[in-house]
């Protein structure tokens, strides 16, 4: 059984027009910038926005479908892990993975058991009477997602649920989400604006601007093949759009590249930071592509430089600190850069 949404939602000046469908099994992504209407569609599969128009279905039972059928979300077989996991204070672990089944009518003695092997499953058998100030926050978000699943939902709402997290305790509680996640038979739903979490948790990410889906594919595709300035930002690659005749690519917003492989018609163009290089002076012998350039910006980017650089057309290198020694590179200094053609990536626009 899938659950397919046609989300339809009118909030003041912002309209969401999002299909979504999420298979037994499946983990998708709602990957975008704030603002996007991720939110806004967790909340509506949720049960806590009614939609404006379209439906949403888990095959033939209709859960929202304006105006005549509305199913309040305590109805809708849903698991939900907020961004601040909202555990019950005055709660043990315990009672708060309790809660849910409590809720929906289980016997005291019957949740109490199944929120006791859901706390072995992630972890935290041995802090099943710990209150949750008392928790880090890798527990509590362990305790929330076997809150969420201890009901055996048919749809698991995930929204920013690593956002809380410092570094350090994010990459252990990521894997022990991803082996979470692999195990749960129904449908996943992860709303996140971190790409890492999306690459490696998701099987297939949805990329939301502006209230409607602009990307949507494995992540490996989607990481190749960006489509958007924020997708290629997302995904560290220079991304541009032209229009190629043989290996020659006009670049609509000036400037043109040479690549490897031939092709015709309105393309994308997209190349890695790294694959850039940077040279006080022509670049001499015959590199493909080379064009001049004025430093913008520098920054650190844990072992490398990143530096953004003005030009026809504009471009980010990635380089070394030696490189950076080297060169003494600061804003505003003038500089050429050269690229490889077989470095760089078309694909139909």
């Amino acid at each position: 059984m899938t659950v397919r949404a046609e989300l339809r939602v009118t909030r003041g000046g912002f309209r969401l027009e999002l299909d979504l469908a999420v298979a037994p099994g499946e983990v998708v992504a709602l990957l975008g910038p704030n603002g996007a209407g991720k939110t806004t569609a967790l909340r509506a599969l949720a049960g806590l926005l009614p939609l404006t128009a379209g439906g949403i279905r888990l095959d033939d039972e209709l859960w929202d479908e304006p105006p005549g059928v509305f199913v309040p979300a305590e109805r809708r077989p849903i698991g939900v892990v907020f961004q601040d996991y909202l555990l019950f204070g005055h709660m043990s672990a315990l009672e708060n993975v309790a809660f849910g089944l409590r809720a929906r009518g289980v016997r005291k003695a019957r949740a109490r058991d199944v929120a006791r092997e859901w706390l072995d499953r992630v972890g935290l058998a041995d802090h099943a009477h710990t209150r949750p100030r008392a928790l880090s926050g890798g527990q509590a978000q362990r305790v929330a997602l076997a809150r969420a699943l201890a009901t055996g939902p048919e749809l698991l709402l995930l929204d920013e649920p690593l956002a809380a997290l410092d570094a350090s305790t994010r990459l252990a509680v990521r894997a022990g989400l991803g082996r979470h996640l692999a195990e749960f038979p129904g449908r996943t739903l992860l709303v996140t604006h971190d790409p890492l979490d999306a690459m490696v948790l998701a099987d297939r990410l949805v990329i939301v601007e502006d209230g409607r889906a602009v990307q949507e594919g494995a992540p490996a595709e989607v990481a190749r093949r960006p489509r958007t300035d924020y997708v290629a930002d997302l995904v560290g690659l220079n991304l541009y759009r032209g229009v190629a005749r043989g290996t020659t690519v006009a670049l609509a917003d000036g400037g043109s590249l040479t690549v490897a492989e031939p092709a015709s018609g309105a393309v994308h163009v997209a190349f890695p930071p790294s694959a850039v290089s940077l040279h006080p002076e022509p670049p001499s012998g015959s590199p493909r592509n080379a064009w001049p350039v004025v430093v913008a910006d520098v920054e650190q980017h844990a072992h490398t430089t990143r530096v953004r650089l003005d030009g026809t057309p504009p471009v980010l290198a990635d380089i070394t600190t030696a490189t950076l020694a080297d060169l003494r590179v600061r804003p505003g200094d003038a500089l050429w850069v050269a690229l490889k053609a077989t470095e760089i990536h078309t694909y139909p626009a």
